[in-house]
Order: C-alpha cells, then structure tokens, then sequence
C-alpha cells in the first residue's frame, strides 16, 4: 500500500498549515524548514512554484501519491463540468477520506489504516481499499467484529455539522455518503484552478 511515510510536522511547517493534523508546532515563531530558518531570504514565488506547491498540498492532505494524483486530475478532466471542482469531487469521495469526514477516524492516515486494516464496510460488505470510490447512496459501517470493540466505539467522534453531504446515525454507528460535495461545502484551503493551471502546460 503506498502512502507518506516521511516527517509530517516538517510538510505541516512548509505549508504553514497543520494539513497532517497535529497544529502542535505551527505557532507564530515556527518557520519553513530549510538551513538558516527566519534569516534565510527567501524571493517571492514565481507562477510554477505556486502551482506546484497547491499541487503538493492537495496530495498530502488527501494522501494520495503522485501516480494516483494523476490519474484521478485526468479522470476529472474526462468529466463533464469544471475540471477543479471535478478533482475536489473525487478526492472526497475516496473511502478513507469519507471515514475521516465521518467522524470515524481522527485523521486521514488513521482512516486509511481502518480500511486498510478490514475494519469498514461498503453496503454490509468489507472493503479494504481506502481510494474505493463511492457513489451517493452508499452506507459506509464498522465490520461486525469492529463494532463490538469498546476501544473502536470510543473513538468515533461524529460527523462536523458542516459535512452536509454525509449522514451519520449515531445509534446504528453508520454514516450515509447522500450525494458528491458542491466545491464551496468542501472546507479545504486548496486552490483547485492553480493545478489545472499547472498540469495543462
């Protein structure tokens, strides 16, 4: 399974933003990583550096490797509508960022370990592939086993009330993925158009 292994809170200090989950050490005196720190001089970005670095954001919050970044931009460019809101599209509907929007995981690598790990289902059936794509009707549950663990039920936290396109019922501990998210429900800081921009060189 390939994923990030490398220093997350160092990608945290690059974007300036906890994309990795802990914001632990994004205080006002952390600085980007790199020799010299505060005292390095540091130009202003030119074009291809803040499209590559919206790129690069948009593959570690959501996980995905550069291979599989590809595909999923060229699977969107396919679709009918605007390019940018269509990868967004994909990205949320991937299973282990559904689990995390859920409430079910408290980050997206924890998330992925859950699938990856046979703790969640699809529609009743075990799924353990975290970039399963769903499709809006899908009800996504703990496994059997899972749900008779105390520590996995102590860890779910419950779906953000922003989250409008997932349902969760608390007493059945399953969540419900009602319909692919509108661009401006979507709460991450990703500037879509700037990738587009990027790969249509």
């Amino acid at each position: 399974m390939a994923r990030y292994t490398g220093p997350k809170t160092r990608i945290c200090r690059i974007f300036g933003e906890p994309i990795l989950g802990n914001a632990k050490y994004l205080g006002k005196n952390s600085n980007p990583p790199g020799q010299h720190g505060p005292l390095r001089k540091r130009k202003q970005l030119g074009e291809y550096a803040l499209q590559l670095r919206e790129k690069q954001k948009a593959k570690y919050t959501y996980g995905v490797l550069e291979r599989r970044f590809r595909n999923t931009f060229e699977e969107a460019a396919r679709m009918k509508g605007v390019t940018g809101e269509n990868l967004i599209r994909l990205l949320e509907c991937r299973l282990d960022n559904t689990v995390y929007r859920l409430g079910m995981a408290e980050s997206r690598p924890a998330a992925r370990q859950l699938v990856s790990h046979k703790h969640i289902t699809v529609n009743g059936e075990v799924c353990n592939i975290p970039s399963a794509k769903l499709m809006p009707g899908d009800v996504i549950g703990l496994s059997v086993k899972s749900a008779s663990n105390p520590l996995m039920i102590s860890r779910l936290r419950g779906r953000d009330p922003k989250i409008n396109w997932l349902e969760w019922n608390e007493k059945d501990m399953k969540g419900t993925y009602l319909a692919h998210p509108e661009r401006e429900a979507v709460p991450e800081n990703i500037k879509e158009q700037l990738i587009v921009e990027l790969y249509s060189k």
